[in-house]
């Protein structure tokens, strides 16, 4: 949302830009926890969703109203209306996903990933969607704690099979490494390929019909390809907004070109 609304923190990946820490440094003097530093004007973000769940409110509902605004345009929807945690096992127990991030700063060796079960149920606004969707991409984020739960969500994962639909990953690993974040971490850690082609694994034929990847791992297309998912590789860096926009404008490109040829292949 903050992103979109173009005042997203681009230092912290969460929060907005050039906050302040009034409240934080309040409630650290009253002994209060403060390793989750939400800046002041994402505090308010947080109060203000809070009241209104209070009143009855869905998140999708608090969500579209928090987007008005912010005058986005795109349509922002949460995956589901329930409460859905994902929860890390380590080698120090298990933690919050958000605690393992932040408070450990993603060190602790990860052991698993849970998902909540019984899965959570998609909001009707998400089935429609998906229902009504020519295309699902799936962005450059982590495959383990960023994108799993999404597809953990009742029927996520169904719906673009049962329609074959073309489902297109974009990996989030480059040259072995990600651009900032966990994934290439918890990736090894979990004796997974550190790859575009682990990435591809992870989300396997049975979802994915097409993926894109990096150029500089152009040489691992024919590997994806023997997977039986289409592969094309192009500059995937995302250093400014101008990158974002020309990385999806070449996704969309790739995807019209290759149609019908991508719808269906690798959805079972």
């Amino acid at each position: 949302m903050y992103t979109l609304a173009g005042i997203q923190n681009p230092d912290t990946g969460w929060g907005i830009d050039g906050y302040s820490l009034v409240a934080m440094e309040r409630l650290s003097r009253y002994g209060g926890s403060t390793w989750f530093r939400l800046g002041d004007c994402d505090l308010g973000t947080h109060l203000a969703g809070t009241e209104m769940m209070e009143k009855g409110l869905t998140l999708t509902e608090v969500t579209t109203h928090l987007c008005r605004c912010l005058i986005i345009r795109e349509r922002l929807l949460s995956m589901t209306d329930q409460s859905a945690p994902t929860l890390v096992d380590t080698e120090d127990g298990r933690l919050p996903f958000r605690e393992w991030f932040v408070h450990c700063q993603w060190q602790p060796v990860v052991q698993d990933v849970a998902l909540p079960q019984p899965q959570p149920v998609a909001s009707q606004e998400v089935l429609i969607a998906l229902e009504t969707a020519d295309l699902v991409v799936i962005a450059p984020s982590n495959p383990m704690v960023s994108v799993a739960p999404v597809l953990n969500v009742d029927p996520v994962w169904e719906i673009p099979q049962s329609r074959r639909m073309p489902v297109v990953g974009v990996s989030p690993i480059i040259g072995e490494q990600t651009v900032k974040g966990p994934a290439a971490k918890m990736m090894a850690d979990l004796g997974l390929e550190v790859s575009p082609v682990g990435i591809a694994q992870f989300y396997s034929a049975r979802l994915l019909s097409g993926f894109v990847l990096d150029q500089v791992d152009a040489s691992s297309v024919a590997t994806i390809e023997a997977m039986g998912i289409v592969a094309f590789s192009t500059d995937t860096w995302m250093r400014t907004e101008s990158d974002r926009i020309g990385l999806a404008q070449r996704v969309l490109e790739w995807v019209g070109s290759m149609s019908p040829g991508l719808a269906g292949r690798g959805v079972q």
